[in-house]
């Protein structure tokens, strides 16, 4: 079923906002990564996932590891090159899992973090929905949420925590995004599980219409608006806020 849900949500995806996109990373290949190491002993890992253009390149000239580690100078920050291809693969949310997350709690820190910025952001909330709650924390920088449609039904129900998804359906090509939504409306009848969940976007970025769907899910301080559009930029000083912020809440899962 993992599989088939980023198979089918990339169908959506490749005709839609990133039909215009080249197709990044390849499959055959394990995860291309790029590590930069903690100015002090680590004890924890930041993961950082592309946007839907970015390659490991941009990832390291996106100035989140300079953020990250002005405020976590115990964390290292892994960039991994989780592109498109992989989503049209299907094998995303699994190779994530046993190539970058699995291998670093074998190696010993005390919390994993996921990040990930547009079509990032979607694959932090995919893998939420295929490893609930395995991430110690996510921040989510302007993530991709769904079509209109989606968006629009879950908005006339009266939002996230009305909305009545029925029963749970078999993922197909045409309704991936109901089922993801459906997994994101767990957190509302169980508020720890958002609890170290962050959503950060400008007020002029080109998706945030569909941020106010997501938002009743989080606490007011959770979510961060700053002036800017859909940018490395803001996002890298959105999350030197958000770790500023979050130590006091890292204590997830009782690790």
């Amino acid at each position: 079923m993992r599989a088939c849900l980023f198979r089918c949500g990339a169908l959506i995806l490749v005709v839609g906002l990133l039909v215009a996109c080249a197709q990044r990373g390849n499959p055959a290949q394990p995860i291309r990564t790029a590590l930069v190491p903690a100015p002090q002993q680590a004890g924890r890992l930041v993961v950082v996932l592309p946007g839907r253009a970015d390659d490991l390149a941009a990832l390291q000239r996106s100035g989140m590891a300079a953020a990250i580690q002005g405020v976590w100078p115990d964390a290292d920050v892994l960039f991994a090159e989780l592109g498109l291809a992989y989503y049209r693969d299907g094998s995303a949310a699994t190779r994530l899992h046993d190539e970058v997350i699995v291998p670093a709690r074998h190696r010993g820190y005390r919390e994993v973090w996921l990040s990930g910025a547009s079509l990032g952001g979607m694959g932090a909330l995919l893998y939420d929905r295929a490893y609930p709650g395995d991430a110690d924390g996510l921040v989510l920088l302007a993530p991709y949420l769904g079509d209109r449609e989606i968006l629009r039904e879950i908005t006339d129900a009266g939002g996230i925590t009305r909305w009545k998804p029925g029963p749970p359906r078999a993922i197909d090509a045409d309704n991936w995004q109901h089922e993801l939504w459906r997994h994101l409306q767990t957190w509302a009848h169980d508020p720890g599980r958002a609890r170290n969940v962050w959503l950060a976007y400008g007020d002029r970025d080109r998706l945030r219409h569909a941020m106010p769907v997501l938002e009743p899910l989080l606490r007011p301080e959770q979510v961060l608006v700053r002036p800017g559009g859909h940018t490395w930029q803001l996002w890298s000083s959105a999350m030197r806020e958000v770790l500023t912020a979050a130590p006091a809440d890292t204590r997830l899962h009782g690790r």
